[in-house]
């Protein structure tokens, strides 16, 4: 294997999203400068920031969202008044499509990549359909502001990961994304908010600290819904006293088995219940307004814990919503914490089974430079372990469906088809099953059933294709010199052009990174 066409792999592959088609100097520029190529990205000012006309703040978002609903609301009690009493029981899911099947519901533009669903409601169509193909069909659902807003930030990031050069600082930005995870599947602010919160938690802090990462992910109206802090009260504040209920301890837990010090980093349930304790009243205004700007993070004093806590051994004295603030911002430098990150970094940009000396050098830059994120990053691409380690990763369905269109060099104007293929393959955008995102190893996206899918896809992207491209000169971009004899004489031996480019985008060259 050429050393330059090997480096070049890893370049592309490994930290980014791989060759472009059309743009044959991808290849090229990463053979003759691989290191180079992948730090080019991150001189770039405010290269990782996402600025779009159409992408709102997340208040703007919020009052949208509210609006919404008190429209939804307005319209089931004129319905009730008028005697209706079906629309009067509609709900926004029940009147139209849901959220996560609206996306899906998109690839019905492109029939050959509509996913199988296993729900009883899709199931009936399709056989409905099957025994009566000529039956006129119902006129798809408008979308609403919250489907609307979802695939609007889906199509930007996207769009940012496909124009890319090399695709790093995006790797960057859906690594830190998936750490700091929310489900979109929450509820309808959760979805509308999925985007905003990538854009203005991690986004700005990707190349930053880690502590002002962390206090932007704790204090953002996402995750706070998400982890249900606006239902925490302190047992002994003025509401909870009022309302009869206590704490949530639900994203203290995950700031600290998650987020930062980890699975046995040291700490103890006494210590989550401080934690929850200390950040009691750090919530978002709602629809009224009465806290602050609607859908913006502020401080309720009433719903605060009075008092010192005591965490992690140190006490901290009650000082509002800046006792909460230390509290992060001394866990962000715990000896834990820089173990923690350091490893699920490298995992996931080197291997499953990390080079411990490597994690070792990276908890190091770490901790010696106060969690400064563009220092560790940096460390990573000046390891000799990073680039000589095999291409083992299996890329994950994301990475493989931007992989696949940034090789043949369509960049989506819309983002159904990418939606509803995510959603196939297990990996729904920004709806992970849990607050511990989606799994990042070989054993979750290499098993068999996974892989059959991705063919079919392939397959499918093939026949679209039909024979306009020549897979032979795809296989240069993907691998050149690298690409191993199996594969190329795969390729060269396929029956069709369609079927020699679905095994291309199967072989391990483009599987693996």
């Amino acid at each position: 294997m050429a050393r330059d066409a090997r480096s070049a792999l890893v370049a592309l592959n490994r930290f980014g999203f791989g060759a472009r088609g059309g743009a044959s100097g991808d290849l090229v520029n990463a053979a003759s400068d691989p290191r180079g190529f992948v730090k080019a990205e991150l001189s770039r000012p405010d290269g990782v920031l996402l600025e779009m006309p159409g992408l709102l703040s997340t208040p703007a978002l919020a009052e949208a969202v509210f609006a919404y609903q008190a429209e939804v609301k307005q319209a089931r009690e004129a319905a009730a008044k008028a005697g209706a009493p079906e629309a009067a029981q509609a709900t926004p899911a029940r009147r139209s499509l849901s959220l996560d099947r609206a996306a899906m519901a998109m690839a019905g533009k492109e029939p050959d990549m509509k996913p199988q669903d296993s729900g009883n409601a899709n199931a009936t169509m399709a056989a409905t359909e099957a025994m009566a193909p000529n039956a006129a069909k119902p006129p798809p659902q408008p979308l609403n502001i919250i489907q609307k807003t979802y695939r609007a930030e889906a199509l930007a990031r996207l769009q940012r990961a496909f124009i890319a050069d090399c695709g790093f600082t995006e790797r960057l930005v859906a690594f830190w994304s998936n750490h700091f995870c929310i489900s979109a599947n929450k509820g309808e602010l959760a979805r509308i908010w999925a985007g905003s919160f990538e854009r203005e938690a991690i986004r700005p802090h990707v190349l930053g600290r880690f502590g002002d990462m962390l206090r932007a992910v704790e204090q953002h109206p996402a995750m706070l819904f998400f982890l249900d802090n606006q239902q925490s009260l302190g047992p002994e504040s003025r509401a909870g006293q009022n309302r009869k209920r206590g704490l949530n301890e639900n994203l203290a837990r995950e700031i600290m088995e998650l987020h930062t010090l980890g699975v046995g980093g040291g700490y103890t349930q006494e210590d989550v219940t401080s934690l929850a304790r200390i950040i009691t009243g750090w919530t978002f205004a709602g629809r009224q307004g009465k806290l602050g700007a609607p859908g913006s993070f502020v401080f309720n004093p009433n719903a605060h814990q009075p008092g010192a806590q005591l965490l992690l051994g140190k006490t901290y004295d009650d000082g509002g919503v800046a006792q909460g603030e230390a509290a992060l911002s001394d866990i962000s430098r715990h000896p834990s914490t820089a173990r923690f990150i350091a490893t699920k970094f490298v995992r996931h940009f080197v291997a499953d089974d990390p080079p411990p000396l490597l994690v070792r050098r990276l908890t190091e830059v770490f901790q010696k430079s106060d969690g400064d994120l563009r220092a560790m990053t940096s460390s990573l691409l000046n390891s000799d372990e990073a680039w000589q380690a095999p291409l083992t990763k299996v890329r994950s369905p994301y990475e493989f469906l931007v992989a696949t269109g940034r090789l043949l060099a369509r960049i989506p104007d819309e983002p159904g088809l990418y939606l509803s293929s995510l959603n196939l393959l297990g990996q729904p955008l920004w709806s992970p099953a849990g607050p511990n995102g989606f799994p990042d190893s070989n054993a979750a996206w290499a098993a068999p059933e996974g892989m059959k899918l991705r063919l079919d896809i392939s397959a499918q992207v093939a026949a679209r294709a039909g024979g306009a491209i020549d897979p032979r000169d795809l296989l240069e971009l993907v691998a050149a010199d690298a690409a191993s004899p199996e594969t190329r004489q795969t390729v060269e031996r396929a029956e069709s052009r369609q079927q020699a480019l679905a095994l291309l985008l199967m072989s391990p060259e483009f599987q693996r990174r």
